[in-house]
């Protein structure tokens, strides 16, 4: 396991460990034991949609490629205790035909999953929010042009710039400070077309 990254995040490269990862119920486990900390099977099991012996297979398969651990911190020893390896995790693209095939099949899973997130904080969360934090929260569309060093760079700045945001304890946050969810999604697109030139009605939206 590699952290060596702005957020600490688990860094995934392996084939075999994205296909482990693309699994609805899988991708519901990490998630709700990174956000809610260490869990068992039973315990997860109304907040994935599984029954606790098919959570235990799934965290078994999860451990296999070092993405959950055992917690030793519980006092009730009776059932085994699982904690995510990292808050978050990210994945690389491996070479070749497999890897090609396992990155797409994560990211679909990734994409279905995150899909409904908008409008379900738009129902559920925004209207308990008050005028301040609503009016911070939004969402951008925006287009632009750049090359493949520069896309790279770009993101690695948005990470540095935020990072020190989200390896913060929340115990250490300002008491008035709250969970924020980021969805940044990159998306280049093909380059079928050629670059639309400054000034053009759709050189660039946000």
């Amino acid at each position: 396991m590699s952290l060596k990254n702005p957020y600490g995040d688990f860094e995934i490269s392996e084939p075999q460990a994205l296909r482990a990862l693309a699994h609805p119920v899988r991708l519901a486990i990490l998630e709700h034991l990174q956000r809610h900390g260490p869990a068992t099977a039973t315990g997860l099991s109304p907040h994935v949609g599984a029954t606790p012996s098919v959570v235990s297979w799934h965290l078994r398969h999860l451990a296999t490629f070092g993405l959950v651990l055992d917690w030793d911190g519980a006092t009730n020893k009776r059932e085994r205790w699982w904690q995510a390896a990292a808050r978050g995790f990210r994945f690389t693209v491996p070479e070749g035909t497999e890897g090609q095939s396992a990155n797409q099949q994560l990211r679909g899973e990734m994409f279905a999953r995150n899909a409904d997130a908008p409008q379900q904080w738009l129902l559920n969360e925004e209207p308990r929010l008050d005028a301040e934090w609503r009016t911070l929260a939004g969402m951008a569309d925006t287009r632009f042009v750049a090359t493949a060093d520069e896309l790279r760079q770009l993101e690695e700045s948005i990470e540095e710039l935020i990072a020190p945001y989200v390896r913060r304890k929340e115990g250490a946050a300002p008491p008035d400070a709250r969970i924020v969810r980021m969805l940044r999604y990159l998306l280049p697109e093909p380059g079928d077309e050629a670059p639309a030139e400054p000034g053009d009605d759709d050189a660039a939206t946000s």
